[in-house]
């Protein structure tokens, strides 16, 4: 069993996750999970960086294009999947590698998180208070509510906000408590890749470039015409959101395109930050050479030693 424990690869946003694990899929027999919160939808291809037929090749990958943009998806309902496909992956003989995604969501996957359950009803109330006042509204609620849980959710994800605020009047604790104190569910080798600030800037904004080139405006529109606008969840994703109001006519492109970067760069901030305090997470070079084979080595030492 040994054999079929997970690597998993995390670090921040733009810093090649995805491409070294494709790498390693090739030299590990490995099939890819991945735990990138948007790209279960189908037609967010380009502005979630989902990589393509031509970049997989032959490599399998879990945990994409499962859902519809309109779909109102949450972190337990990814767990159950993501858990699936792992074990999926063991029967066959084949080693799970989970890639990608934020702390919350790679944790929730691996660790042993009991999430509590949800009302519609309350859902629905602070879901229409975060279209009516916006998340800053909310997260100061939060803030006299669950100051813990505030200080480590952005007041910019409102998503989260919601989810916080539902979970505290459903079972009269504080959300950060269910989050704390957990264990491994699914024993795991974990990595992570490491890189300089300032280079990692230079690839947000190349990377969001390349996705304007590719055409991300046009894959917007059409995701429109799919209940984009209507989706709690999907169109609130970094980028979608700035592209949607471009679209709308709240913003220009300059401006929309200067939010997504500030946006896309404190997130990938938050994931290093979060990401470091793992003790269990060995880190290396984005650019080390031979990194496929570097991290193929430490995951067979780590095998060995248990």
């Amino acid at each position: 069993m040994s054999a079929k424990r997970p690597l998993v690869i995390v670090g921040p946003t733009a810093v090649g996750k995805t491409a070294l694990a494709i790498k390693l899929s090739k030299l590990l027999n490995g099939e890819l999970v991945g735990t990138d919160s948007m790209q279960i939808y189908r037609g967010m291809d380009i502005g979630t960086a989902k990589p393509t037929a031509i970049e997989l090749g032959d490599v399998r990958h879990h945990m994409l294009d499962l859902r519809n943009v309109q779909h109102s998806a949450d972190v337990a309902e990814f767990q159950e999947l993501a858990r699936q496909s792992i074990e999926q992956i063991r029967k066959r003989d084949r080693l799970p590698i989970v890639v990608g995604g934020s702390v919350l969501y790679v944790n929730a996957v691996l660790d042993n998180f009991e999430f509590p359950g949800t009302n519609a009803e309350i859902r629905s109330k602070y879901e229409l208070l975060l279209e009516n006042e916006g998340a800053a509204s909310l997260h100061s609620r939060l803030e006299v509510i669950d100051p813990d849980a505030a200080s480590r959710i952005s007041a910019t994800n409102g998503r989260r906000i919601v989810r916080a605020l539902e979970v505290n009047e459903i079972t009269g604790k504080r959300y950060q408590a269910s989050l704390e104190n957990v264990q491994e569910f699914i024993p795991s080798c974990r990595v992570g890749l490491e890189i300089d600030r300032q280079v990692l800037d230079q690839r947000i904004t190349m990377r969001i470039d390349s996705m304007f080139a590719a055409g991300f405006i046009q894959e917007v529109e059409s995701l429109l015409d799919q209940g984009l606008a209507q989706g709690v969840t999907a169109r609130r994703a970094i980028g979608y959101s700035q592209v949607l109001s471009y679209l709308l006519g709240e913003l220009s492109f300059d401006d929309a395109r200067a939010q997504m970067i500030y946006a896309t760069s404190k997130f990938a901030r938050r994931q290093q930050r979060w990401f470091r305090q793992d003790p269990r997470i060995a880190w290396f070079a984005w650019d080390a050479p031979n990194l496929a084979e570097q991290v193929s080595s430490h995951f067979d030492v780590v095998l060995s030693s248990q």
